[in-house]
C-alpha cells in the first residue's frame, strides 16, 4: 500500500498546483474572472486523489507490508492464492438497466419513472451484493 499511497498523493499535489495555477492564469487573461468550471474540476479531482491516497495511507500503516512493498522481495514472495474472483453474473446488467431507467426517469422529469429506476437499482445493488449468500448459485463444494 505504500506505493498507492505515494501515487495518489502526488498526483493529488499535482492537481492542487494545477488548480492554482489555472485559476491564477484565467484571472489574469480575463481581468480578475476566474473561470470556475475548470477550477472547481481540478479541485474537486484533487480531493478525490488526496481521499483515495489518504485511505491508501491509513490502510498501510495497519497492515505488514506486501512483497510490492519491499526492495527485497522475490517474485515467489507473492505467489499463492490472490483471494475469490466471482466467475460471472447477471446483476451488472441489471444495476444498469436500472440506473438507466432513473436516469431517463431524471432527463424527462417523470417522477414515477425515476422512483421504478430507483426501487430497482436498490433491488439491483442488493442482488449484486448478496449474490453469494443466498443460496440460489452452487458453489464448487457442493
Amino acid at each position: 500500500m505504500k506505493t498507492e499511497w505515494r501515487i495518489f498523493l502526488t498526483i493529488a499535489g499535482f492537481l492542487l498546483f494545477a488548480a492554482v495555477l489555472y485559476g491564477g492564469w484565467t484571472a489574469a487573461e480575463s481581468g480578475g474572472h476566474v473561470e470556475w468550471i475548470g477550477t472547481v474540476a481540478l479541485l474537486l479531482s484533487f480531493l478525490l486523489c488526496s481521499m483515495c491516497g489518504g485511505f491508501f495511507w491509513f490502510v498501510s500503516r495497519r497492515i505488514d507490508l506486501r512483497p510490492e512493498d519491499r526492495p527485497d522481495a522475490e517474485i515467489a514472495d507473492g505467489a499463492g492464492e490472490i483471494g475469490f474472483f466471482s466467475p460471472g453474473s447477471y446483476w451488472p446488467f441489471g444495476l444498469a438497466l436500472a440506473a438507466a431507467t432513473a436516469g431517463l426517469g431524471l432527463v424527462f422529469w417523470q417522477f414515477w419513472l425515476l422512483g421504478v429506476g430507483l426501487v430497482a437499482v436498490i433491488f439491483a445493488a442488493c442482488g449484486l451484493l448478496f449474490e453469494y449468500y443466498s443460496g440460489t448459485r452452487r458453489t464448487a463444494e457442493h
